[in-house]
């Protein structure tokens, strides 16, 4: 049960065995219970059935693919699906009032979910130069405020515009317009910091930075590779997905540091048969990897495979497709036959006999899909290890076909859409060209900020006002104290928001609260009521419509905000129709349709139930990289290690978690109840350190340059972690990551793969800060 709003969560941590199957009958009950304690009967009612249905309201948490209209379950929703659209349809509400008892340090000392806890924003808000509370203002003036500030800049990169991926195609579009219209690319995104590594992987690989598959490919596959990711906590609508394969005969290898209960068997919730019964064993095989050793499976796999082709020529590789769909392969085999079998061991911790016994499933398997999310992207050798899944998908031609392909998990309902829509600081010419024919004025072509690029550029006094849509920019960011310090550098800082986050509580020397509707709400603007729409993973676009009437008469749409903004900031500069952009949403999707491609008949496609299918070059045999073809690459060998008295450890989120957002203190999955500050370690290990359950320590990261980073005072639990690593919570040990430990190439944050030491909490009372 949740606390009563005014207080803070407790902290007594309890362990229990990590569950061995994911969902069923708790899972409904934990999700009515946190909706029910949120919101009433009937808006968890109308929330819940309206949910992924066609016409209804999408989910705002991950971007996974519904299924087919007629094919949808009345309950198409998981357990934190439905805590997170009831948590933002809260009967709770946070006025002038709240803001007048609770001063900005005060506020800042909260935990993350006390602040999620107080309730929905209800009005705008600004907290002036010098003072320590924030207070009301109207739209008019809080819109001049920031009006004023971004004209007063010396130059509109000055100016940083971040999005989050709950933000819809229509209000990242319009972002993206004004941003290029005001004069910059400084367009930072949460993909910067989650999926970067896979866009540009597959975009030099392939052509294309999105995933190949869509639902009916992994119904139809022979083997799916489960590799640096947990179905069961951050995107549960896959297991439905994973048992239909199991039961059409598909074989599944999970990798991952963790044994994961979702990965272990899962009892589907809306089937009574797998309730009751034992439900669908999902993983046939499970590989105990080390963090960062994903690259030299497979690495070694492809090794095997080739050496199968040489055991048995013609029976292995897909030679129609390497010669007539790809470039470098001869150059890649050469490297790959070099692979060393003792680095292979040392950075997987796996023996050559479990690795050739997934060679084995690979040559048995005529369909094969790799799945991977940050498990795979956090890491500093991020994008070699996607090129490397390339690789083996390419051997056997695994691209291109029903039931094969590449498929990036992303989270957040919308990112990938908000990439479509232009919100990218290094959009190509050609996105550029099509906005200068349309609209009329020249956008700038040097590319932008990405999100790194642009905490750098606050703290150096270079960027000076931050607007985010949506999102909890500084608790997503690593290095937090030196995130934090480059916000509060800001002359003005601007968050679009549904509810309070940690980022409110960190202030430029202006700050301003900007409240909006939620995905659960009516939208009804100038030309009647208007639905957004969304692009999840396998890039299907389609419409979101909320049912519920809006938590505040104050609130105003994403967009209506942008395109007010716009007005006051602009002043005519281009020529755009902000105006009638706000009153009929489907004057946006008009322009996107003469912009973006796949989107014709824009608003005649999304309404059809279901929306559309955006078309996928792979798939059609285009490779829209710089060589023509799929390209096979030659990726550096990396052999992660920690010195002796230290591990490797990820950061991970707990279950009962959004985002950066927890609903509670618990990971029920993983047997933690209580407590956040917790960090799971080998039983081997702790005994070599010397270390007990109970034990309270500080995890100190250690980089290569000589610094450190310290999380102080985590509770040492013995868990099945792979042997020399460590997993702790995010965004708690966000501090850990230095804002300089980027991934090669993608400049994405290395949160995973960390190189810490236990050290004794220098103080107990204070856990899990810095």
């Amino acid at each position: 049960m949740q606390n009563p709003p005014g207080e803070e969560p407790e902290t007594t941590l309890s362990v229990t065995p990590p569950k061995k199957w994911a969902a069923g009958v708790p899972a409904v009950v934990h999700a009515l219970e946190y909706s029910l304690e949120q919101t009433s009967p009937r808006k968890t009612g109308v929330d819940l059935l309206a949910m992924n249905q066609v016409g209804g309201v999408d989910c705002p948490g991950c971007a996974w693919a519904d299924p087919a209209p007629g094919r949808r379950h009345r309950n198409e929703y998981c357990e934190n699906g439905a805590k997170h659209i009831n948590d933002e349809a809260t009967t709770r509400r946070i006025t002038a009032d709240f803001f007048r008892e609770h001063s900005v340090s005060d506020l800042a000392a909260r935990s993350d979910m006390w602040l999620n806890q107080q309730g929905r924003l209800t009005e705008p808000m600004i907290k002036r130069p010098g003072s320590e509370h924030y207070e009301p203002i109207s739209w008019n003036d809080a819109l001049g405020v920031l009006a004023q500030e971004l004209t007063a800049l010396d130059s509109p990169d000055e100016a940083v515009f971040y999005t989050s991926g709950r933000a819809s195609n229509e209000a990242a579009f319009v972002l993206q317009l004004f941003a290029r219209a005001f004069g910059t690319n400084n367009l930072p995104d949460c993909s910067n910091m989650c999926h970067e590594s896979s866009g540009f992987a597959l975009s030099e690989t392939l052509g294309t930075g999105k995933g190949t598959v869509g639902l009916t490919d992994l119904h139809h596959a022979d083997l799916i590779f489960l590799v640096g990711q947990n179905p069961g906590s951050n995107h549960p609508r896959q297991l439905s997905a994973l048992e239909e394969a199991k039961h059409n005969g598909c074989r599944i290898v999970a990798v991952n540091p963790l044994p994961e209960a979702g990965l272990r068997r899962f009892k589907n919730p809306q089937k009574p048969s797998a309730i009751l019964g034992r439900g669908t064993q999902i993983a046939d095989r499970f590989l105990h990897i080390k963090p960062g050793g994903d690259l030299a499976l497979f690495q070694a796999l492809n090794r095997l495979l080739l050496e199968a082709e040489d055991a048995a020529p013609g029976t292995v590789l897909d030679h129609d497709f390497i010669d007539a769909h790809t470039t470098g392969f001869e150059e890649f085999a050469r490297h790959a036959r070099t692979v060393d079998w003792d680095d292979v061991h040392t950075a997987t911790g796996l023996s050559r006999e479990a690795i050739e016994k997934v060679r084995d499933e690979v040559l048995n398997s005529k369909r094969v899909i790799v799945c991977w999310a940050m498990g795979i992207t956090q890491h500093k050798h991020g994008v070699p290890t996607v090129r490397e899944i390339v690789n083996f998908l390419m051997l056997r031609g695994n691209l291109g076909r029903a039931g094969t392909g590449a498929c990036p998990v992303r989270g957040h309902s919308n990112v990938q859409g908000d990439r479509t829509m232009g919100i990218w600081e290094q959009m190509p010419d050609t996105f550029l060209d099509a906005l200068q024919k349309e609209f009329g004025f020249d956008p700038p072509r040097p590319h932008g900020l990405d999100s790194v690029d642009s905490i750098r550029a606050m703290r150096e006094g270079r960027a000076k006002v931050f607007l985010a849509l949506a999102g909890n920019f500084v608790r997503a960011a690593p290095d937090s104290e030196v995130t934090e310090e480059a916000m509060r550098s800001c002359r003005l800082t601007a968050h679009i928001s549904t509810k309070l986050n940690r980022s409110h509580t960190v202030c430029g020397d202006t700050a301003l609260i900007l409240p909006t509707l939620g995905r659960t709400e009516r939208d009804v603007q100038a030309d009647g009521e208007q639905f957004v729409t969304v692009e999840n993973s396998m890039s299907e676009v389609h419409t979101s419509q909320g049912r519920l009437e809006p938590a505040s008469p104050l609130l105003l749409s994403e967009v209506a905000i942008l395109c007010r903004l716009a007005r006051r900031t602009l002043d005519g500069k281009a020529d755009i129709p902000w105006d009638t952009f706000e009153g009929d949403y489907s004057t946006i999707r008009d322009r996107i349709s003469r912009i973006v491609p796949g989107f014709h008949d824009f608003n005649a496609r999304v309404t059809r139930p279901g929306g559309f299918q955006l078309p996928n070059p792979v798939n059609e045999g285009v490779y829209n990289n710089k060589v023509g073809k799929a390209l096979f690459t030659s990726n550096e060998r990396v052999v992660p290690r920690a010195p002796e008295g230290h591990l490797l450890l990820q950061t991970l989120r707990s279950h009962d978690q959004w985002n950066t957002v927890p609903y509670t203190n618990s990971d029920r999955y993983r047997g933690i109840h209580g407590s956040r500050h917790v960090v799971l370690v080998n039983p081997a290990d702790l005994t070599e350190l010397g270390l007990a359950q109970g034990d309270h320590v500080d995890l100190v990261s250690v980089w290569a340059d000589g610094s450190e980073r310290r999380a102080a005072n985590f509770e040492v639990v013995p868990y099945p972690a792979a042997k020399g690593s460590a997993a702790a919570y995010y965004p708690e040990t966000n501090v850990l990551v230095p804002l300089d430990s980027v991934a090669d190439i993608s400049n994405q944050p290395t949160s995973k793969g960390i190189v810490v030491r236990l050290e004794p909490a220098l103080d107990r009372t204070q856990p899990g800060t810095a």
